[in-house]
């Protein structure tokens, strides 16, 4: 069965960073992917109490002990933040590197072999590049195998069965235990928020949308001239990112500078999306980031993002409407949210500024 809105996902097919980088065959960076207007923002470490990102510890977050004081540093790190780090998630460190390692193997597969994975016309999913939507526009310095994962009667028949084994096996398993937390997440969002039960719920049930995006991003012979991966806030609802080397390279927007993310082994860096943004009316922020690269070594990274399912109402909540006595944004169907999304680059948080009244 076709996804519904399979069509909306229309990228233009570009080469392979990965293969133009090897070897560090190259000395200068080709002009499609120069940034002349890049932020110069300065940029930070992570160390004061400004610049760390909030730690959100799972495991207290559901036990009967800790769960107010959790609940409370959750909804803190959602409202200033839009970012933060999750340790005690539950699942096995030993799969975890399992994972991370058959992503690289995934990545090393050879170019013939990639080629049966690439990305097809008017459809987004396989590997390239997302938000490609012109011959003129500027390119990251990174490749992506891109994947709808849930509801997983969505799949594309050409894509998720050729992935070869054991690694479809160990994604299936991920993307399981994934989306039970980003559930668990919500459903401690929802407590925090002091809202109706269910009604964040309600639109991130079992139907809800999980598209995965692993990120490869192979050393630059010109770092400082390239965007690893261009700012922007996230459209998602919610999105679980891990890192899978010990390469940095996210840095998010705080207070007009650019905080370097210096994740924790095994923890998760999880972020407000646009689309939370809408639902809480404004009360949850979502945060621009971006993907820096450097001349030494590659980075990876595999994403997933979390959406409403389809046919659900993207649109502040009724809870906030009435508490905040008017609706910031508009209100819209996931489809038709999706359809402009993925008809757009991507920049800073001008997606969210299509929906503000």
């Amino acid at each position: 069965m076709e996804a519904k809105g399979a069509t909306y996902y229309n990228s233009i097919i570009v080469p392979s960073v990965q293969e133009m980088a090897k070897g560090k065959m190259i000395k200068k960076v080709p002009q499609r992917y120069v940034r002349s207007g890049l932020d110069k923002a300065e940029i930070t470490d992570e160390c004061g109490p400004r610049t760390k990102i909030p730690i959100i510890d799972l495991n207290r977050l559901c036990s009967s002990t800790y769960t107010a004081s959790e609940i409370d540093k959750l909804d803190l790190a959602c409202k200033e933040w839009g970012f933060f780090q999750l340790v005690n998630h539950g699942i096995d460190p030993n799969f975890l590197d399992k994972l991370k390692s058959e992503i690289q193997d995934f990545f090393n597969l050879p170019m013939e072999e990639k080629k049966k994975l690439w990305q097809q016309p008017g459809d987004m999913e396989g590997f390239g590049q997302a938000h490609v939507v012109s011959e003129e526009q500027k390119l990251d310095w990174g490749d992506m195998f891109y994947l709808l994962m849930q509801p997983a009667r969505l799949r594309k028949p050409h894509l998720f069965p050729k992935l070869p084994l054991p690694f479809r096996d160990t994604l299936e398993t991920y993307s399981t235990k994934v989306k039970t937390i980003a559930q668990t997440l919500l459903v401690n969002m929802e407590k925090a928020l002091k809202i109706e039960p269910k009604e964040i719920e309600e639109l991130f049930g079992d139907e809800l949308g999980q598209k995965m995006k692993m990120n490869y991003y192979p050393p630059c012979p010109e770092p400082d001239q390239v965007n690893g991966l261009t700012p922007h806030s996230d459209a998602t609802g919610l999105t679980i990112l891990l890192q899978v080397n010990e390469v940095e390279g996210l840095q998010i927007k705080r207070d007009g500078k650019w905080v370097t993310v210096k994740p924790l082994p095994n923890a998760f860096i999880v972020n407000i999306g646009d689309m939370l943004e809408i639902i809480t009316n404004g009360t949850y922020k979502s945060t621009e980031h971006r993907g820096v690269v450097n001349s030494e070594k590659e980075r990876l990274s595999v994403a997933m993002f979390h959406n409403a399912a389809m046919g659900k109402e993207i649109g502040p909540l009724r809870s906030f409407v009435e508490r905040q006595k008017a609706a910031l944004f508009k209100s819209v169907t996931t489809e038709e949210f999706l359809k402009v999304l993925f008809s757009r680059q991507i920049n800073g948080k001008a997606f969210l500024d299509v929906w503000r009244i």
